[in-house]
């Protein structure tokens, strides 16, 4: 019998498979160009800050996306910097990965 706190934690990561390839997906829409993150949030409406984070932390964190401030150009962190004033866009492992020549069992693509 599986108890509510082991449930709860399995939702959550199946949640958080789904989301990051969501995420991913959707920073790809313009693949030579960055995506605000905020823009990307946006139309992600269904995917709460929180969980928004998480992804973006997995994905820059594992080489898929990098991330840089939109105003100056300059590289950022997911940790140092408000997701708001960031933009982002697919690294060539990235790519790799939404093309089905990489696997990561964190992503769902």
């Amino acid at each position: 019998m599986i108890h509510e706190d082991e449930a709860l934690k399995k939702m959550r990561a199946a949640r958080f498979i789904k989301n990051n390839g969501k995420v991913i997906r959707t920073i790809n829409l313009l693949r030579t160009k960055y995506e605000k993150l905020s823009e990307v949030k946006y139309a992600l409406d269904d995917i709460n800050d929180s969980d928004y984070l998480d992804c973006i932390n997995y994905l820059s964190e594992s080489g898929y996306i990098k991330l840089r401030h939109i105003k100056n150009k300059q590289p950022a962190e997911i940790s140092d910097v408000d997701y708001t004033e960031l933009e982002s866009k697919l690294t060539q492992k990235g790519i790799s990965l939404l093309s089905g020549k990489l696997f990561d069992e964190l992503v769902e693509v």
